[in-house]
């Protein structure tokens, strides 16, 4: 799609840290995830320039929308001005600031939750949503793996990989979903809540 390759460069340009954009075979798998369930509410944890934001929303079912949460507003510029040119941002309500607090107040039955925002928080997003997550509800989370340094001893991490590896011994004994690591990029674990 020309239009997210246009947002990839022009969030290299701009950002100082443009190896967060999900980028083109993360963006797919999040596209066609979203297109196979058809969600009717989406949320993101961590918009950035809003790559992925645009893959999930273009499998939204007829009335679905994202919420999609970024902490630095400084970003609001591009990534509104790419949902403006998708023609999807009718779909896409952005939303700035701490995701702690802000999901206090968005309450809705999500179909499908992308978490890819800072990584010691990656277990309480996981808890602060899972309540209004659907049976049968994805949640999809980014960077697990973490450069491989999840498998360092502990002594050897540092609070990021620590933290990934603490989501991820979370996430395995979790009875309530079943999980699955996708080893692309820096690893996208896909979980499926199947009881309350």
């Amino acid at each position: 799609m020309p239009l997210l390759a246009a947002l990839e460069r022009e969030t290299y340009r701009k950002e100082m840290q443009p190896v967060m954009l999900s980028g083109h075979l993360q963006g797919s798998i999040l596209q066609l995830l979203s297109k196979m369930i058809r969600p009717a509410r989406v949320l993101e944890i961590g918009t950035f320039t809003g790559y992925a934001t645009i893959c999930l929303a273009q499998g939204l079912d007829d009335y679905g929308y994202v919420h999609t949460i970024e902490i630095e507003e400084e970003r609001k510029e591009i990534a509104q001005k790419y949902f403006d040119l998708s023609g999807l941002a009718e779909k896409i309500i952005p939303h700035f600031g701490d995701a702690t607090e802000l999901l206090k107040s968005i309450k809705e039955p999500w179909d499908l939750v992308f978490i890819d925002a800072d990584k010691p928080n990656y277990s309480l997003y996981y808890d602060l949503v899972f309540d209004q997550l659907k049976i049968g509800g994805i949640i999809v989370a980014d960077n697990v793996l973490f450069e491989g340094r999840v498998l360092l001893p502990e002594e050897e991490q540092g609070k990021n990989e620590r933290a990934m590896h603490l989501f991820n011994q979370k996430i395995k004994s979790d009875h309530r979903v079943e999980v699955i690591v996708l080893p692309i990029r820096d690893g996208i674990s896909v979980i499926r809540k199947i009881a309350l």
